[in-house]
């Protein structure tokens, strides 16, 4: 009857009752000892949180219980409570009242804009006994220390992967879905989450607000720069467990974990490789489709990727900054000093099964396996020799061409390639490195060395047509067959 006649809302009669009490009410609460303003007196059973109200302390415990008796129409989350329902709802409508004077991002609640700004304040009050990491939030803090625990609770029913909060499970669960609501306007790519879009955004932009003091690299994002200065500090904090590599991010080192495993869920659909990273496959892809959109402005050379161009343009530069400790041989790329250095190590994990063979990567080997096949897809236009790789076409096609852009400059002597340049600038060094283990002959070639040693067998596969006379080498018996022709 008090509401019909003064006008108060169900709404409002509801929130007095509950909050301010009746009279006798209010009349039992004075008989109780007088409490401190900010003491907290109620604590919770299950997790020990103080609280200085017992309606404070009840609404905490729904969060134990599970219960969630306010759903958004929208989009069915639920809350345990009204108020957070009623904030949620400020998402759907897109009011954001409150803005940054500083930044002018906006939020809808008053809280988060009072925890954004403290950013700007650069004041982090909440430190880590641990690691002495800081941070502007004591939630942040408590969501931090979890790393520290190891407890990561909330686990994935489809993959098994587990997180320390539940947040982290619900932004992991989006990439089992395929729902990606986020969509970018420019280029169409969709993602997950809002935040992978808005970091996307950035590129489009180009945008990069956080440099390198050492190098002067720029990044679209703070963590970017994080990552990146790992390079310079040479410190790599993650470890492989099973052949001891080093990354400087979590991320690197779970990629390279996949390679032991011999998972590869990603293959390509029109030849069958398979890849550990899906970025692995759509890099491949591009193999197929013959796309080749970045070029070198100096040779006109095509390539798939904005990283093989880079690679490719350092052999322009004459810049070689890694060198072998051992022979003093430079390289373009870390890949390649790496790959080299397994030359002197002698190690040779990869064999080939038909004859043997070793070599110490898998490019050698699959290269190699040509051989047996007989498979020689590159032809020259010219005189019709086939060849198993480009590489070796690009070579002979030099002879044709009669350039000879190597010189030695000893002797003048001209060369197609610069390998035959080196090894024709042993034979002015008087360098022999092999030897023949029968009758210690000393050759500057490994290969002359091999020809030399079918002297000492008894194998002579080069006969003559006209008299029988068997040879070790070809060349031996074209010098014998110009014997009869003067005779």
């Amino acid at each position: 009857d008090f509401q019909l006649r003064h006008g108060v809302s169900l709404g409002l009669w509801a929130h007095l009752k509950d909050q301010h009490g009746a009279r006798s009410q209010c009349s039992q609460e004075a008989d109780k000892p007088h409490r401190r303003k900010g003491e907290k007196t109620y604590s919770c059973d299950e997790c020990g949180k103080d609280f200085s109200r017992t309606d404070s302390l009840k609404t905490h415990q729904l969060i134990h219980s599970g219960v969630k008796p306010y759903s958004c129409d929208l989009c069915r989350k639920s809350f345990t409570q009204a108020g957070s329902l009623n904030r949620h709802q400020l998402i759907h409508s897109g009011v954001k009242a409150y803005n940054c004077d500083l930044c002018g991002k906006s939020f809808t609640e008053a809280g988060g804009l009072k925890r954004h700004q403290l950013i700007h304040s650069g004041v982090k009050a909440y430190n880590c006994d641990l690691c002495g990491k800081s941070f502007t939030q004591a939630g942040s803090l408590n969501r931090h220390q979890l790393i520290h625990s190891g407890v990561k609770a909330y686990n994935c029913d489809l993959c098994g992967k587990s997180f320390t909060e539940a947040g982290g499970l619900k932004r992991h669960q989006l990439i089992h879905s395929v729902v990606k609501p986020y969509s970018c306007d420019l280029c169409g790519k969709s993602f997950t989450q809002a935040g992978r879009l808005k970091k996307h955004q950035l590129i489009h932009s180009g945008v990069k607000p956080y440099s390198c003091d050492l190098c002067g690299k720029s990044f679209t994002e703070a963590g970017g720069l994080k990552k990146h200065q790992f390079i310079h500090s040479g410190v790599k904090p993650y470890s492989c467990d099973l052949c001891g590599k080093s990354f400087t991010n979590a991320g690197c080192l779970k990629t390279h974990q996949l390679i032991h495993s011999g998972f590869k869920p990603y293959s390509c659909d029109l030849c069958g490789k398979s890849f550990t990273e899906a970025g692995g496959l759509k890099r491949h892809q591009l193999i197929h489709s013959g796309v080749k959109a970045y070029n070198c402005d100096l040779c006109g050379k095509s390539f798939t990727e904005a990283g093989g161009l880079k690679r490719h343009q350092l052999i322009h530069s004459g810049v070689k900054p890694y060198s072998c400790d051992l022979c003093g041989k430079c390289f373009t790329e870390a890949g390649g000093l790496k790959t080299h250095q397994l030359i002197h190590s002698g190690f040779k994990p990869y064999s080939c099964d038909l004859c043997g063979k070793s070599f110490t990567n898998a490019g050698g080997l699959t290269t190699h396996r040509l051989i047996h096949t007989g498979f020689k897809p590159y032809s020259c236009d010219l005189c019709g020799k086939s060849v198993t790789q480009a590489g070796s076409l690009k070579r002979h096609q030099l002879i044709h061409s009669g350039v000879k852009p190597y010189n030695c400059d000893l002797c003048g002597k001209s060369f197609t390639e610069a390998g035959r340049l080196k090894r024709h600038q042993l034979i002015h060094s008087g360098v022999k490195p092999y030897n023949c283990d029968l009758c210690g002959k000393s050759f500057t070639e490994a290969g002359s060395l091999k020809r030399h040693q079918l002297i000492h067998s008894v194998v002579k596969p080069y006969s003559c047509d006209l008299c029988g006379k068997a040879f070790a080498q070809s060349r031996n018996l074209q010098k014998h067959l110009v014997t009869h022709f003067w005779n």
